[in-house]
């Protein structure tokens, strides 16, 4: 008997906006003032470090009965996943909690919880020092610059998140992401494609996508012939 797709998805949960507290912390500065001072720097550390390696990380949460995607906002147009760099020989798991620790973890120990890092959902390669990154290594390639991991990282049901304080986090929806490179950037904009191979489950909302899901019925035949 054949198996159905939507049994074989991996679930995931993703809980209520309204569920966490969201808390400030001392600023995280940015190293770099541009872009190009960014990728100066990376070419720099290329020469004695090899290809950078970098982990980010897919948060959801849901509010209004659609799941949106925690991004940490700089300014009033920069928008990232949290993560970043790893250090050399880092495991990818092991330095995403400590970005993720570093970015968005409290600093009281009593607030303090594990980050769970699931599934890796994507890959991106940097093949020259500029801003362009793909979802494969274009063959012609023999030394990236860059190997970017995206991580689905469950939230557990409540938790406290601090920020630094030049930083905002914003809760966006998958339908404010979709198709909006312009906006987000091609990886942002990438994540509801990356993301519809799993099956959502949204704790505690009034209609969740499985809900509406079991409600599709076959047309009877008085609704055929009008």
């Amino acid at each position: 008997m054949e198996q159905s797709s939507t049994s074989a998805q991996t679930l995931i949960t993703a809980y209520p906006v309204s569920n966490y507290n969201f808390g400030a912390k001392a600023a995280k500065l940015e190293k770099d003032r541009s872009t190009q001072e960014r990728l100066s720097r990376m070419e720099d550390k290329y020469r004695r470090e090899g290809i950078r390696r970098s982990v980010e990380a897919v948060i959801l949460v849901h509010d209004h009965n659609h799941p949106h995607v925690l991004l940490l906002q700089l300014g009033s147009a920069f928008f990232k996943l949290p993560g970043g760099r790893l250090r050399p020989g880092e495991d990818d798991r092991e330095g995403l909690r400590r970005k993720l620790t570093t970015q968005l973890s409290p600093e009281a120990a009593s607030l303090a919880f594990s980050w769970d890092v699931a599934d890796c959902i994507g890959i991106y390669w940097r093949p020259n020092f500029d801003v362009s990154m793909y979802p494969y290594l274009p063959a012609h390639i023999t030394r990236p610059k860059e190997v970017k991991k995206i991580f689905l990282v469950p939230l557990p049901e409540k938790c406290y998140l601090a920020i630094p304080r030049n930083f905002k986090i914003v809760a966006v929806p998958l339908f404010d992401l979709y198709e909006n490179s312009s906006r987000y950037g091609a990886i942002l904009a990438s994540l509801p494609g990356l993301l519809s191979r799993f099956r959502l489950t949204l704790a505690g909302a009034t209609i969740s996508p499985a809900d509406l899901e079991a409600r599709e019925v076959e047309p009877s035949e008085e609704q055929l012939r009008h």
